[in-house]
């Protein structure tokens, strides 16, 4: 089983050496590496690439700027293999993602996705777990070794709140190339996309084995978006809708914790000291909403 591994790059050269490097030193050589460059000013991390002639990997460089979901929705149209990643330019995979991830698609053959165990590491590289991923570990289900979930239990556990790490997870092809990451959201496409496969009764793998590192710090998408509140607008649209799914579908437990949002709201209210201290009134006002708001 060949893995696809597309590579969105827009960020830090160093970084991403990191990243094509740990894809580069997988003790499973059967892979395929797209790296897809959107237009980052500096050229010299794309001649880095072309240079390092490995006929596994092919790199394509944007004629404009997509940003996130336009380019996510690219390496979907480049993907041939089964199963795929769509992995961080900043995030690093352990020797033995690839291995294991072929491990377990064998396992679970018809899986919609795969989550591999993953540890965090900030911007320096050290292995770290902020707030946010205690949070994530406690929420989580429960059990060990790889164990799959899908219908109501799945889509209620991840509306509790979002506990993958979407650069380590493995799509089933099939199922990205039926639809598309939505591209009114640039920092919640992800959890939309897992909803939709799985209100349509796809399966989530969990595994524990730690093959991926995720990369968190101060300059992500996610963190810059969070003191304005523009990521809670995009999250308010994501639950609403999953709302209403969920009432179609009698899911009266996918519903509430929709509706509840407790960790989005947490989340939003952990963002309000920062907006109070920038004196930013647009950004009080839509954390607030989102913390005290239906």
């Amino acid at each position: 089983m060949t893995l696809d591994i597309m590579l969105p790059f827009y960020g830090r050269f160093d970084h991403f050496r990191e990243a094509v490097n740990s894809v580069l030193n997988q003790s499973d050589p059967d892979w395929r590496l797209i790296i897809i460059d959107d237009v980052y000013p500096d050229l010299e991390p794309g001649e880095w690439a072309k240079s390092l002639k490995d006929e596994r990997i092919t790199y394509i460089r944007n004629t404009e700027n997509l940003r996130p979901s336009r380019n996510y929705n690219k390496a979907i149209g480049l993907m041939e293999a089964d199963f795929a990643v769509i992995m961080g330019c900043d995030d690093i995979m352990l020797p033995e993602y690839v291995a294991r991830v072929r491990e377990l698609t064998t396992q679970f053959p018809d899986a919609g996705v795969i989550q591999p165990g993953v540890e965090v590491i900030d911007g320096d590289g050290a292995v770290y777990e902020p707030l946010a991923d205690r949070i994530k570990a406690r929420i989580r289900f429960d059990g060990y070794g790889a164990r799959s979930f899908a219908g109501e239990e799945l889509v209620t556990s991840l509306l509790r709140g979002n506990w993958t790490y979407f650069p380590s997870l493995v799509w089933n092809v099939k199922e990205l190339k039926s639809r598309s990451f939505r591209t009114d959201l640039d920092v919640v496409q992800d959890l939309s996309m897992l909803l939709s496969i799985f209100f349509a009764g796809g399966s989530l793998v969990l595994d524990d084995t730690i093959v991926f590192q995720y990369r968190r710090h101060a300059t992500s998408l996610s963190a810059k978006t969070g003191p304005d509140g523009s990521k809670f607008i995009q999250e308010r649209t994501v639950f609403a809708e999953a709302a209403e799914q969920a009432r179609e579908r009698g899911w009266a437990r996918a519903r509430r914790a929709a509706r509840n949002r407790f960790t989005s709201r947490a989340n939003a209210l952990s963002e309000l000291p920062a907006a109070f201290k920038a004196r930013s009134m647009p950004a009080t006002r839509s954390l607030s909403r989102h913390i005290f708001g239906s």
